[in-house]
């Protein structure tokens, strides 16, 4: 750049002082936000500082992931407070509702399921119902208060790019789950648009996901033509398990949470292919605000970091009644919640239904916990603020228990072709386990093995360089019927692996993906999981810039996708993502490498 003219007299100093003492004053202001007594509750990023000495009260509430940021910002505004004469801090764990459902099941252990609450806010009351039906089953008496009020609502809805919503009717017409099983016998060519292909679904395992349950549940109530009172003979209907069947078979794959789908559709819609990933998915109404703010995440602290899509989403409200994720405020019965974190729980819940707070919830699309929709509920958004016209009474404990047993047998089944890195490096001690990081994997590979059922194939390779002849990959075993038999046989070929070579990361990827490419069927998921902790050290492979126009091959439902574990400090996260977005799938970040199994859990529940 040429050098500007030489002005009389040189602002620049005074200029740049002023700057920086602005950056100063809103990184401080960043830094420390006040709470209400005048005492500063320090955030950086999404960790909490305490705001109390020793003396404080610490009250951990487990919340789901799609509100967690937004109550992490309120809790360090609240933090500091006086509640009976001491010091309160409020620490918001993101646990998702199913894995938190889970824990508390069986008890909470801390090494495996993280901090534990005294509070639990899972995104629906469905949760607290699956959990007081399993502890009844085992005598482990109530988990929770009796009283779980709600801290804001959202109901579930059927997101759609806004091109294919209109192609349907929307807004004028009533939809639901009979037009998208209508729309998944055929191609959107009846609708006038063959060039959108096939009607690709999208909806996340109710195992481990609110939308995904709800979806469930409504599919349902769909089938039946009830609103409330659905029985376990209603779940166990020929005619309505095949119609909950029929919408499941229209399923790309499932995932662990709808921020899979909509990130997965942001790049797709950034590479101008928004119409090609996926025609509909069942996600939370904020969410698809979230979405068409070009924050797919929900995470207030990156809206407005990316342009809002090409495209947007529009929601569908079945026209046969939804439910609302509640985000009830469960204080726990356990033991180590005594009577001062009971106060500081029942003030944080005052705090969090005062009218200032409701409007922060307002501000990012949630409904009022009475379910008075808000400003930003509008058209202009793709959002009905009259909708929804009609909803679901949710099922008792038994029948809702039936509801997500009968998932597993309903399901799109899967063909998978688990990966494992066997590498030097892998026989490296992880601190405080006792283990090395393969022994760790292993064992991952091994507890996810119950999450696949019969009517799934999974087969088995390990890799490293030059396994076989000049190959680095070794089948141990091919793609088969995940029946006793082969559960026994993989868990022998998982538990023999040993750690030796080098990391043939690509020449593998590539000869996995088109091996599944050749096995795949139609009316199937047909995925690589693909466990690596290292980069590619085979010099006379294929090279990464080779690779990915390869996976690019298929697009569509009988596509392949690989879904990578990044495993450990060295794992090249950034290609490993490369791969996997490549084939519209996720990569997954293990490299803290005894976070392994809930990462392996997270990865298997695509399926």
């Amino acid at each position: 750049m040429s050098p500007q003219p030489q002005r009389r007299r040189n602002y620049a100093p005074f200029i740049i002082a002023v700057i920086l003492a602005g950056a100063l004053i809103v990184g401080l202001r960043t830094l420390f936000s006040v709470g209400p007594e005048g005492e500063p509750a320090r955030v950086q990023g999404s960790e909490q500082v305490k705001a109390c000495d020793g003396d404080g009260i610490t009250l951990t509430v487990a919340v789901s992931s799609e509100k967690a940021e937004l109550l992490r910002s309120i809790a360090s505004g609240y933090n500091g407070r006086k509640v009976g004469g001491r010091c309160a801090d409020v620490i918001i764990e993101t646990k998702a509702s199913g894995g938190a459902m889970q824990a508390l099941a069986r008890g909470w252990d801390e090494r495996e399921d993280g901090p534990r609450p005294d509070v639990w806010s899972p995104a629906s009351n469905g949760w607290i119902t699956l959990l007081q039906q399993r502890v009844s089953a085992t005598d482990a008496g109530s988990v929770v208060a009796a009283d779980n009020p709600s801290i804001a609502k959202t109901p579930l809805v059927i997101a759609m790019p806004l091109p294919m919503a209109e192609a349907l009717g929307w807004p004028d017409k009533k939809l639901g789950w009979s037009d998208l099983l209508e729309l998944s016998a055929g191609s959107w060519a009846k609708h006038g648009h063959p060039e959108w292909g096939d009607f690709r679904l999208g909806k996340t395992n109710p195992n481990f996901s609110t939308s995904g349950l709800n979806a469930t549940v409504g599919a349902y109530f769909a089938a039946t033509g009830l609103s409330g009172d659905l029985s376990e003979k209603n779940v166990a209907d020929s005619k309505a398990r095949d119609f909950v069947r029929g919408v499941e078979r229209s399923i790309v794959h499932y995932g662990d949470t709808t921020l899979t789908f909509l990130s997965n559709l942001q790049r797709a819609d950034d590479a101008g292919a928004g119409l090609s990933y996926i025609s509909a998915v069942a996600v939370e109404e904020k969410s698809v605000w979230d979405y068409n703010q070009g924050n797919p995440t929900g995470d207030p602290e990156t809206l407005g970091d990316h342009a809002k899509p090409k495209v947007p989403l529009a929601a569908i409200y079945p026209k046969e009644g939804t439910l609302y994720s509640d985000n009830p405020y469960a204080v726990l019965t356990a033991p180590w919640v005594d009577e001062a974190k009971r106060r500081v729980a029942a003030d944080f819940l005052a705090h969090l239904q005062a009218p200032e707070q409701q409007e922060r919830f307002a501000e990012f699309a949630f409904r009022s916990h009475e379910g008075k929709a808000g400003k930003l509920i509008t058209l202009e958004n793709g959002l009905l603020p009259d909708e929804p016209k009609a909803t679901l009474s949710p099922p008792a404990p038994n029948v809702l228990d039936k509801v997500l047993a009968s998932w597993a047998d309903l399901r799109k089944p899967a063909n998978v072709l688990m990966v494992i890195d066997v590498s030097g490096s892998m026989g490296a001690p992880v601190p405080d386990t006792g283990k090395n990081k393969l022994e760790l994997a292993k064992q991952a590979a091994i507890n996810s093995l119950p999450q696949f059922g019969p009517h799934d194939k999974l087969g088995l390779w390990m890799f490293s360089t030059e396994r076989d002849g000049d190959k680095d990959h070794l089948e141990l075993s091919p793609l088969s019927v995940v029946d006793d038999a082969q559960r026994k046989n993989l868990r022998a070929r998982l538990g023999g692996l040993t750690p030796d070579g080098g990391t043939g990361l690509y020449d593998t990827t590539l000869a996995a993906y088109e091996h599944v490419r050749g096995l795949r069927k139609g009316d199937a998921i047909n995925a690589v999981v693909f466990l690596t902790d290292g980069k590619n050290e085979d010099v006379d492979s294929i090279s990464l810039e080779n690779l990915i126009p390869e996976l690019r091959a298929e697009s569509g439902q009988d596509s392949v996708r690989v879904f990578t574990i990044a495993y450990g400090q060295d794992a090249d996260l950034d290609v490993l993502r490369k791969i996997s977005e490549t084939t519209n799938a996720t990569a997954y970040d293990s490299r803290e490498p005894g976070s392994i199994d809930q990462v392996f859990t997270a990865v298997i529940s695509n399926f």
